[in-house]
């Protein structure tokens, strides 16, 4: 104001902000501005702070950093109550024929200490992400913190219950639980393991159900090899593992525990190979990298072939006995007496080639929903799989598991690039992704094949609900298809603001499965099969899974087969 006066002219407003700022007394302005390369960078607008010479640098931080998959939820109650509740259902189905088995008892006592070994190994791991998650304040991590409080919770309370009426005290007792805690520990380490070397690749729920199946997996290989070890007498009177595990079962399980073991010796192979090559002289990264580059793919393949021809025959001797390779065992097992599965490869054989030649071309050139592309693949697998549980159950086993260990190679040489393979394989595996992939691993194909296998595996021995093998391929290959393509193409009422699930495709996935239950019914019985179940408890098992289906945001190949099979055995 008092500057328009003094020119004459009308008194002048200045804004707010300025007039205020004008009356501010300041301190003086000095003679020249700082040099350009002393001053410290402003922040660019909604970005971080850039630093200049003279700003510190950022403290280091030394928490481990956890990322969940983009898009979902935590996930952390579904991925806690899963696999409990899936040997909960064992047990129960188990239950029935302890008066008639003599066996049974032992075998039910072994499969009670699973299920506890789970329950730990969900509780640690619930634990070890309330330790890393209680400074957050979003949300969706304090509900998945409250969640994970109560589970952890109640895993203690159940387990100290069950420690105070079953057990006498004594060493027996506390050399049971600390065995149990090694699963707890082993657990809480392969979790982290997993969200540091693969972020962004799953979910908390997802990440705890493959943490503590891995180990519940492992456990049950090492129960049986220490059962079997000379200097292991003293875990007997603790580990008592049944000796009704059939030749199949053991094959499977030896050659995934050398493709599991196979990451770690090709690593220290190639550490070992690369000091070995640059001993004695200046070990630049150029260097490591070049002789990395140029013998990864070697080493690679060397050590696949001492797993898989000295580690896997040597295990599978020790547990159960067998005196030729387990590639051998194989080939006599597939032609001996078995024209039937001749058969049955031939047609597997057509299938895949087909469809993967037929469904890659449509990727390429149309314009298809890739979402509907992948549910052409969950009717493939029905195709597939559907005959061999009926007519060829047992050789069905052995071929999930073979199936798992061929994926489990490629993908290997997939993510570290194994010459000459690993580019096309790539190229290949990315016409088929979605977004629950990611850049580092492509699990879909993982989930899609053990989502069908592990019923059936579960299933073998004692099953008094024939359609408990089929749980996979029900609701995989015939629910969730029927409920994303209708929902899809017709779908209007849908069941949130913010999802894509509709009424239409639930309903539409509920009918086909329970039709497609009443055909099995039928073929079932015309092979001497005797249906079990009341129809009422079947329904509700087939609207649960398919109700979870439209709820979750979680990989639904991995949560709804096991979800569908422990409502089947109750």
């Amino acid at each position: 104001v008092l500057l328009g006066a003094a020119h004459g002219g009308a008194p002048r407003r200045l804004p707010l902000r300025r007039a205020r700022r004008a009356r501010r007394p300041g301190p003086p302005r000095g003679p020249a501005r700082a040099p350009r390369g002393s001053r410290p960078r402003r922040r660019a607008r909604g970005g971080p702070l850039r630093r200049g010479p003279f700003l510190p640098a950022p403290p280091v931080q030394d928490k481990v950093h956890i990322s969940s998959r983009p898009g979902a939820s935590s996930g952390i109650l579904l991925g806690a109550t899963t696999l409990p509740c899936v040997m909960l259902a064992r047990l129960i189905q188990l239950s029935r024929i302890l008066p008639t088995d003599p066996n049974g008892a032992q075998e039910f006592a072994y499969l009670e200490m699973q299920y506890w070994a789970v329950s730990i190994s969900c509780a640690s791991v619930l634990a070890f992400f309330l330790w890393h998650l209680r400074q957050s304040a979003n949300n969706e991590i304090s509900k998945a913190l409250k969640y994970g409080s109560l589970m952890v919770v109640l895993y203690l309370v159940t387990f100290l219950l069950f420690f105070l009426l079953k057990t006498d005290g004594g060493l027996l007792a506390m050399t049971k639980n600390g065995y149990l805690l090694c699963h707890g520990v082993a657990a809480v380490i392969l979790i982290k393991h997993i969200l540091e070397k693969f972020p962004s690749c799953s979910s908390f729920g997802e990440g705890l159900l493959v943490s503590s199946g891995l180990v519940v997996y492992f456990g049950d290989i090492l129960a049986r090899t220490l059962s079997k070890m000379e200097v292991s007498a003293s875990s007997g009177a603790f580990i008592h593992t049944p000796g009704t595990q059939s030749e199949i079962a053991t094959v499977i399980q030896g050659v995934l525990l050398g493709l599991f073991l196979l990451p770690l010796l090709y690593k220290s192979s190639l550490q070992v190979w690369v000091y070995c090559r640059t001993l004695g002289k200046q070990r630049t990264q150029a260097i490591e990298k070049r002789a990395e580059k140029g013998t990864g793919s070697a080493v690679f393949y060397v050590s696949l072939l001492v797993v898989l021809l000295f580690l896997v025959p040597s295990w599978t001797r020790l547990v159960q006995g067998l005196e030729v390779h387990p590639f051998v065992w194989v080939l006599n097992y597939m032609f001996t007496n078995s024209d039937e599965r001749l058969l049955l490869c031939a047609y597997w054989i057509f299938v895949i080639c087909v469809s993967i030649r037929r469904f890659y071309s449509i990727s390429k050139q149309s314009k298809t929903e890739r979402i509907l592309l992948r549910k052409y693949y969950h009717l493939v697998a029905v195709l597939i799989f559907s005959p061999a549980v009926i007519f060829q159950p047992a050789f069905l086993d052995l071929a999930f598991g073979a199936a798992f260990a061929l994926f489990l190679i490629l993908e290997m040489i997939r993510v570290w690039e194994v010459y000459p393979l690993g580019h096309t394989i790539h190229q290949f595996m990315n016409a088929f992704t979605d977004h629950r992939d990611s850049e580092i691993l492509i699990i879909s194909h993982f989930s899609l094949l053990l989502g069908c296998a592990l019923p059936k595996w579960m299933s073998s021995g004692f099953n008094d609900r024939p359609l408990a093998p089929f749980a996979g391929i029900l609701s995989l290959g015939i629910g969730d298809t029927m409920a994303s393509m209708i929902g899809y193409k017709y779908g209007v009422l849908r069941w949130s603001k913010t999802g894509k699930k509709t009424i239409e495709g639930t309903a539409a996935g509920i009918t086909s499965v329970l039709a497609a239950c009443s055909i099995l019914v039928t073929l079932l019985a015309s092979s001497g099969y005797i249906l079990s179940q009341h129809w009422l408890s079947l329904s509700v098992a087939v609207t649960l899974s398919l109700l979870l289906e439209a709820y979750t945001t979680q990989l639904d190949n991995a949560f709804i087969p096991l979800v569908f099979y422990s409502l089947l055995c109750l």
